[in-house]
């Protein structure tokens, strides 16, 4: 069967990441990739999940509590500020990351993810990756500011070197409505 957006990101993610290691939530929104990324590294793995607002920031650490999960730092910072919060020895074990990009559901649609940070997050994010390691972006761009952010994420995307990068693409081409789509980003050996 073809899997939905998000199962199938989270089916790239399990393809890539490895119990032990340290992922990043890049947009915590609610916190269900938090928790599916927690349970993905157990217990001795790191979660590092990053939201600009407060009530992510919430309700991601409250949804981690209601499953048990001790194992994610949540912090309420631009996802381009991760190298800031993350120690060396963390950053040696980045297997994954992934960001539902847009806004955060049920919230203000004006507070949107913007494509020059979420580029220098992905970048960022990319030379500290481990060999195998996945970047997903699930791209909503539905929304005013979201054609941009979209199209600057491509751009990049399709200047990343063949040698160093694997990039898929994956999106439904026959729904309405600018369905969302997913970039995953593989590091090559």
């Amino acid at each position: 069967m073809i899997k939905g957006i998000i199962n199938y990101s989270h089916h790239l993610l399990e393809t890539a990441v490895e119990k032990g290691d340290t992922v990043i939530d890049a947009t915590c929104g609610n916190g269900h990739d938090a928790v599916f990324l927690s349970k993905l590294v157990g217990e001795n793995g790191q979660v590092f999940g990053f939201d600009i607002q407060e009530q992510a920031v919430i309700n991601t650490r409250n949804r981690l509590a209601m499953n048990g999960y001790t194992n994610a730092t949540i912090i309420q910072d631009s996802h381009s500020n991760f190298i800031h919060h993350i120690a060396v020895d963390q950053l040696t074990k980045l297997g994954g990351a992934i960001f539902n990009l847009g806004y955060l559901p049920g919230s203000d649609k004006s507070i949107i993810t913007k494509g020059e940070s979420t580029i220098l997050a992905v970048e960022g994010i990319l030379s500290h990756l481990k060999q195998n390691g996945l970047v997903v972006l699930v791209i909503y761009h539905g929304h005013e500011g979201g054609s941009e952010e979209k199209e600057q994420i491509m751009k990049y995307a399709r200047l990343l070197d063949q040698k160093l990068f694997h990039v898929l693409y994956y999106g439904f081409i026959n729904q309405k409505n600018d369905p969302p789509f997913i970039l995953a980003i593989q590091k090559r050996n």
